[in-house]
């Protein structure tokens, strides 16, 4: 398979290159969860939070409360838990985490702060049995005080957080985006609850899943889906292929060290002959999360700059690669202005020179981009290779 073959099979897996629909309802949501088998969560706003952005980018606009509904209403098939990291995923995988969770309390036992706080994390359960579902600033303690910076966590919420790990406590919806904890038996159905996954039978699962999310990958790429490490990974492997579950397959460009690096294919993965995409791609997209891969498959080195201070940051705050037919063209650090109500590309920047020939087709993302977030006028700021085209493609548009 040559690199930009598996390039193709990778994008169709997850759900690029095929018509948009003219509306979006809950089908067609259900319908790219259960492709992608997880949504991303991070806090960061400055654009949209992460959630949100992979089904823009794979349905187009769409009515961010419909997702709302289905995600943070206990009930309607999804729940939280840390399968890659902090991730939405459907009900009925949350079993195939059991042994994560053993592990965080095995992990755990020896913390210092659950050492020390056994009473807490006692009158949390009993908390959550007597009053139900509960944010962590709705609990009333003494030790509910915030510790540190701004960012810093009170003794309460970090034990609910604990207990959260351990798989007591889940999430039962968000309010304003906090998340309100409960009591397992309060939230999942019993089906679900009484549901025990041995971790090997767990590992193959969740490798099936990552393997028909990827299309194709190496071994280091499927385990990084759902972050899973160890002996178990290659022996599930090995199951998968023997099973005819997995292809083996050697991608071209993807050697290392002049030896071909062993990947796999999923066996219902299509090899288009060709892929027509236009997204704008969030940071903890399933496409680009796995550096390395992003890296090896589209010779696109990306890291996210959040945390790097303002002087040192080479392309921006908030950076979205923009994928267009199956490359990664360029990148454009994106502030929703609501203030100003207009969406900010604060730096554009082209890759190597492939994102200028797209300049409208970018400009056409960026208008469907504001409207989705109800803003009216694209404004492109002078920073980075790409801002002067891109600045005219988006004024010839409007």
């Amino acid at each position: 398979m040559s690199a930009a073959q598996a390039r193709r099979v990778a994008l169709a897996a997850q759900g690029f290159g095929r018509p948009q629909p003219g509306s979006v309802g809950t089908r067609q949501l259900n319908g790219l969860i259960a492709r992608l088998g997880l949504l991303q969560i991070d806090s960061v706003n400055v654009f949209e939070r992460s959630h949100y952005l992979p089904v823009f980018a794979r349905l187009g606009g769409y009515d961010r409360t419909l997702l709302d509904r289905l995600l943070f209403t206990p009930g309607r098939g999804y729940i939280e838990y840390l399968a890659h990291v902090a991730c939405f995923i459907p009900v009925d995988a949350w079993p195939l985490f059991r042994w994560r969770m053993q592990a965080y309390r095995e992990k755990h036992a020896t913390a210092p702060w659950v050492q020390a706080n056994g009473e807490m994390l006692d009158w949390l359960r009993a908390e959550l049995a007597e009053k139900g579902p509960m944010a962590a600033s709705e609990i009333e303690h003494d030790a509910n005080v915030r510790r540190g910076p701004w960012w810093g966590w009170s003794d309460v919420k970090e034990g609910l957080e604990y207990l959260f790990w351990w798989g007591e406590v889940v999430s039962a919806g968000r309010s304003r985006f906090e998340r309100r904890y409960a009591l397992a038996e309060h939230v999942l159905p019993a089906a679900v609850l009484d549901r025990e996954v041995p971790r090997e039978e767990a590992h193959r699962e969740l490798l099936r899943r990552a393997s028909v999310a990827l299309g194709v990958g190496t071994a280091r790429d499927l385990a990084d889906y759902y972050r899973l490490k160890g002996p178990e990974v290659r022996s599930a492997l090995r199951d998968l292929e023997d099973e005819g579950e997995l292809v083996p397959v050697d991608v071209r460009g993807w050697e290392r060290d002049g030896r071909a690096a062993p990947a796999w294919r999923h066996r219902d993965a299509r090899v288009p002959r060709r892929m027509d995409a236009a997204a704008l791609l969030s940071p903890f997209d399933p496409v680009v999360w796995e550096r390395s891969r992003t890296e090896r498959m589209f010779g696109f080195h990306y890291r996210i700059e959040i945390y790097t201070p303002a002087p040192q940051r080479r392309f921006g705050y908030y950076v979205l690669p923009v994928l267009i037919g199956d490359e990664l063209v360029g990148r454009l650090d994106l502030k929703s202005d609501r203030q100003a109500g207009v969406l900010r590309v604060q730096a554009a920047w082209s890759e190597d020179g492939l994102a200028e020939p797209a300049a409208d087709r970018i400009a056409a993302l960026l208008a469907d981009a504001a409207a989705w977030q109800g803003l009216g006028d694209v404004v492109v700021e002078p920073r980075g290779t790409l801002a002067p085209v891109l600045a005219a493609a988006v004024a010839s548009a409007a």
